[in-house]
């Protein structure tokens, strides 16, 4: 429910890069795009912003209240992101999971978070149920008292010292406990993390919690906006119908910006269980809202943003001494981060790389940037902001823009503000700026993490908060007449929109590639994907990835370096990545800058040079970063299950990234007979959404795709065979020295994608674990809370589908949560607890009424129709799924919900062997076998 993050993580995603991206002028290569709004408050104080946008039937709310961890006194860190979590409980006149009407109409991208600065509450939802998301958020901010008890309090505390728990089981998971007490001096409110302490949490009272909602959840101290088939004079009726009547609360004060900049450098040194040493860099910097934070926004970009950023060119290209590096800013309301992140490569002086990086940074700082530079930064990130506005809600769509803005500065266009920094700032204004925030004088903090036995942080000790008592409520503000009857409950609809996918075009090039194009044009981006069969399971271990992803690694004409400025500069994204049974090469381009863009798309997938000294570097990289999926469990997990239930040898056995071994093996000529073979546009389909059309688009693709020929033979694909499940249960444990949870997980096969019964699979799925509300989830989490989270689904194949079911919990629970999660599917697929005609309609509902604003993105349409190619499904799918699931019985479920039989399960768990082992043991589920990381067993000494 919850996205967590640290006070220095604050606003990752919605913060400075949307903030210094707002859009009312544009260099002349990106197109000019607004956010237009209107707004007005209530006269109880809830300011109220609205975005008509008609291109779908569906409104996102999004509801920001001005309260985080910064409000929290000593004592009660946390309390600000445990509150959230409480208010997914019900209300007073809507008792039960918040969720539970909102998945009856088909919402989308519902979520709620919190960080340092406030808390927010969102969900996209068809038109005709406008009235019902109104109504419910209305009654959790103006009934929310009565519905919480110790109960509820206790329950979610669990459930949130369970997050706390799988964010600490992470490698590098301690690092922002640790800045946050480097960067901040006691007192400061950016100290402590959003999600606090186990002692403050466990302190926590149902006095406490009421307090907290009293003093900070009044209307005064709320924006709502409304963004999408929704006009201003609808917003006001509805708005002042279901909030009006809702008392204000207190007015209160908010803390003093306090940057609390540095002033000489300092450095601290950790151990975790990671592969390599990392290296963190951190200034605290100008407060969101100033200029000097966007303009800080285009030095970190060229710094260390892109590819071809100065710290990338030095680091990783010529002295070869990291494997990755980063540079990025994170806004606040009182103080602002700068970060510089590096992977360092084994064996490399860490102290080598760190001057090097302030090498680096002097240079930029002494003498700004050089104009193209600036001007590719420039592009880059407003291309990235007309591809983020396309959607109305979610995480840093249009709704997150105009409600942040209003919160952190009053103002709902600050945006155009950050626009017009970014627009007209110059190399000395640049230089000018960083100097007076990274200069000289200006202190910073160096946090080197390297591999070690993790060591868990000791958490202070809590303390007894200093009395407080709610002020009164403020007096300025009045209510309205109430004219809702909220003992009735929610307003159901009882019509939706329909839904509307669009028209799908067909031709073929000269060179034999089907093209299919559905135009969108809405944003003024055309996105492309070039499908190609075969994919991962048609080469050796590893060699798709890896080759995929050197294309972009210069082409043509253009170096490395070179191919990565010049898509910066084109604000164009190219992408190619192999899946199991197809490699995909992707572009999303800005329409104006179409053709050039789509010239050296096709240099990448025609001409990659493939230079021995990028296969080098990458290779370096490549396995790196398979030795930090290994330290990572669900890492680990994508990398061993498919080999332990397809078996070895199956084609679709290995890790799609390979093993350390196999990619170190290849060699150029295995890349260029793969790119010879595996690239052939005799038997590819070239995927086109957006902003464009048949006519237009045909004489680009033809000019620079109709006469690439391939002289191979053809790609020959694999035959996948059939895997029997195994006779009995299987159980596997790989050791995690330290780890504070257990990631259990269940799998066995399904029938391939193309099965005629595969819509029935997929609802039998959604009823025990492919949602918030099904059984699994509701077990391990809401009701013993011994989980954040539990989930199960398959992925698609042509060949068998893996089923998982899967659930990270605190490991003194592993035996009884695996006992449970066994308990469940045996249940359900013996038919002792079948599912029922409540629950089929339920996911029915959730899987269809989703869909009118399942396909507001032109991503969602090109994913779906490359899907369609990919199983050879018709046009019109997605309206032939729908209506098999509105037709499909609680018969049909239950029986292909046999086939989730758990005699023949494969069990997989990762952590602590010393704590996992002897309850999973004593389960007696099957044979227990321990595995290493690379899936072969250890034998004891």
């Amino acid at each position: 429910m919850s996205l967590f993050r640290s006070t220095l993580l604050a606003l990752t995603l919605t913060g400075a890069l949307v903030a210094g991206a707002g859009r009312a002028a544009a260099p002349d290569n990106v197109p000019k795009v607004d956010i237009p709004y209107q707004q007005f408050t209530l006269p109880n104080g809830l300011r109220v912003v609205v975005h008509t946008d008609r291109k779908a039937p569906i409104v996102a709310v999004n509801i920001w209240y001005h309260v985080g961890s910064k409000d929290e006194p000593a004592g009660r860190t946390g309390f600000a992101h445990l509150f959230e979590h409480l208010m997914f409980n019900g209300s007073e006149n809507a008792p039960g999971e918040f969720f539970t009407p909102f998945k009856a109409v088909g919402a989308t991208n519902q979520n709620g978070t919190t960080n340092s600065d406030r808390t927010n509450y969102f969900e996209n939802v068809p038109t005709t149920a406008l009235d019902m998301a109104l109504w419910m958020e209305s009654d959790r901010m103006g009934h929310l008292l009565g519905a919480i008890d110790q109960k509820t309090l206790d329950e979610q505390r669990g459930v949130v010292q369970n997050e706390k728990r799988q964010g600490e089981n992470q490698p590098y998971g301690q690092v922002w406990d640790v800045l946050g007490k480097a960067m901040y001096p006691e007192g400061h409110p950016y100290r402590h993390s959003t999600i606090g302490s186990m002692n403050d949490l466990n302190a926590a009272s149902l006095e406490d919690v009421k307090t907290w909602f009293r003093t900070w959840y009044g209307p005064n101290n709320a924006v709502l906006v409304l963004a999408g088939d929704i006009d201003v004079e609808t917003a006001k009726e509805k708005v002042a119908k279901y909030f009006g009547d809702i008392p204000a609360g207190p007015t209160m004060p908010q803390p003093k910006v306090d940057v609390a900049a540095h002033t000489v450098d300092t450095r601290s040194e950790l151990t975790d269980t990671v592969p390599q040493t990392r290296i963190y860099r951190v200034w605290n910097v100008a407060e969101y809202g100033q200029p000097d934070l966007d303009r800080l926004e285009l030095l970190a970009r060229i710094l260390g943003g892109g590819k071809s950023s100065r710290l990338d060119r030095r680091l990783v290209h010529q002295d070869k001494l990291v494997d990755s590096v980063s540079a990025g800013v994170y806004g606040a309301q009182l103080s602002s981060t700068f970060l510089i992140t590096a992977n360092v490569k084994q064996g490399v002086d860490v102290a080598q790389v760190e001057a090097a990086i302030d090498e680096e940074l002097k240079a930029l700082l002494k003498d700004g940037p050089r104009p193209d530079e600036l001007a590719r930064a420039r592009t880059a990130l407003l291309a990235g902001w007309v591809r983020g506005v396309e959607r109305i809600g979610g995480f840093g769509g249009k709704a997150d823009v105009l409600a942040e803005c209003t919160v952190y500065t009053g103002n709902p266009g600050c945006f155009r503000d950050s626009l017009k920094t970014l627009a007209e700032a110059t190399p000395a204004a640049l230089r000018a700026t960083g100097n007076a925030w990274l200069g000289a004088g200006k202190g910073s903090h160096t946090l080197v993490v390297k591999p070690g036995k993790r060591v868990p942080l000791v958490e202070d000790p809590s303390v007894t908060p200093a009395p407080f008592k709610t002020p009164a409520p403020d007096p300025r503000f009045k209510t309205l007449p109430t004219t809702v009857n909220r003992k009735a409950g929610p307003p159901m609809p009882s019509q939706f929109p329909d839904l509307k996918f669009p028209q799908v075009q067909h031709a073929t090039l000269r060179n034999g590639t089907r093209v299919v194009l559905a135009e969108r044009h809405d944003v003024p981006v055309v996105q492309l994907s070039y499908e190609f069969r075969g994919g991962a399971a048609a080469a050796a271990p590893g060699l798709a990835s890896f080759a995929a992803s050197l294309l972009d690694e210069g082409a043509g004409d253009l170096d490395a370096l070179a191919f990565a400025d010049r898509a910066e500069a084109l604000g164009a994204q190219l992408a190619t990545s192999a899946g199991q049974d197809s490699t995909s090469a992707y572009l999303s381009a800005l329409k104006q800058n179409l053709a050039p863009s789509l010239a050296l798309y096709a240099d990448m997938l025609r001409r990659p040079r493939l230079d021995p000294a990028d296969i080098e570097r990458v290779r370096g990289q490549w396995i790196a970063a398979i030795r930090q999926e290994k330290a990572n469990p669900n890492g680990l997990i994508r990398r061993l299950l498919p080999g332990l239930v397809y078996g070895q040898g199956h084609p679709y056995a290995n890790p799609l990234n390979g093993t350390e071994a196999s990619v170190a093996a290849f060699t150029r000529d295995d890349l260029l007979r793969w790119h010879a073979s595996a690239l052939d546009p005799r038997n590819a389909t070239l995927v086109v959404v957006g902003d464009t059309t048949l006519k237009d688009i045909l004489p680009l693709l033809e000019q620079h795709f109709g006469d690439w020929k391939t002289e191979d033979a053809g790609h020959a694909l694999p035959a996948i065979p059939t895997v029997a499940p195994p006779a009995r249960t299987r159980v596997f444990l790989v050791d995690q020295p330290g780890a504070v949870q257990a990631t259990l997980v269940a799998a066995r096969l399904l029938p391939p994608s193309t099965d005629p019964a595969t819509v029935q699979y997929d609802m039998a799925n959604m009823v025990i674990g492919g949602d918030f509300t099904a059984r699994l989830n509701m077990n391990l989490r809401e009701d013993k809370h011994w989980s954040y989270g539990a989930r199960s689904g398959a992925s698609g194949a042509v060949g068998q589908r893996l089923w998982t079911a899967t659930a990270p919990v605190q490991i003194d629970k592993t035996g009884e949560a695996m006992a449970e999660m066994q308990r469940e599917i045996a249940d359900y697929a013996s038919g002792t607890r079948p599912a029922s005609a409540e629950e089929v309609a339920g996911m029915a509902r959730l899987m269809t009424l989703t869909l009118p604003g399942a396909y507001e993105t032109a991503a969602a349409v090109l994913n779906t129709i490359a899907s369609n190619v990919l199983y050879g499904r018709p046009d019109d799918y997605v309206f032939r799924r729908k209506a098999e699931i509105e037709a499909m019985t609680p018969a049909q479920v239950n029986a292909v919900a046999k086939a989730l039989d758990p005699n023949g399960l494969t069990w997989l768990v990762v952590g602590d062997l010393s704590k996992t082992e002897a309850p999973v043991r004593a389960l007696n589920l099957g044979e227990v076998t321990v595995i290493d990381a690379d899936g072969k067993p250890v034998v004891k000494q």
